[in-house]
């Protein structure tokens, strides 16, 4: 019960920041806006991975989401992050900016292990309760 607990308040605070991240993206705010021109991407590719991230944290957040459609998302969101933090180097942007996308894909990777030990778990309820024989 504890893995599961961390597992949904680690997805949820994932899933919320990546859907506030997307929202954000698509709203077309001066911020995302001026920072993907400053990463040196086209206007269009803030609005791919606008809907990209709410896409991504609704398979993440729905229980019901396929298993392959998970594992894509987990892998995209992996793939988005590591290119986040190369991009904001490559940039000349400060510690942070680099660092940032590091620690958020941390909470992304507990997430994954978690969602891989709860549903394994889930799978075999009863292998914990059998007795040992001998």
């Amino acid at each position: 019960m504890k893995l599961k607990i961390a597992y949904w308040v680690l997805t949820g605070l994932f899933g919320v920041m990546m859907l506030a991240s997307g929202g954000m993206y698509l709203s077309g705010a001066p911020q995302p806006v001026e920072g993907f021109r400053h990463l040196g991407y086209p206007d269009y590719f803030r609005t791919l991975l606008g809907i990209a991230k709410l896409l991504g944290a609704v398979a993440l957040l729905v229980p019901v989401v396929p298993r392959t459609l998970r594992e894509w998302a987990y892998a995209g969101f992996a793939i988005t992050l590591v290119s986040a933090s190369v991009s904001h180097y490559a940039s000349g942007d400060p510690t942070g900016q680099v660092v940032t996308p590091l620690v958020i894909l941390g909470v992304l990777l507990t997430s994954h292990q978690l969602w891989h030990r709860v549903s394994q778990g889930a799978a075999e309820p009863q292998a914990a309760a059998r007795p040992a024989m001998g």
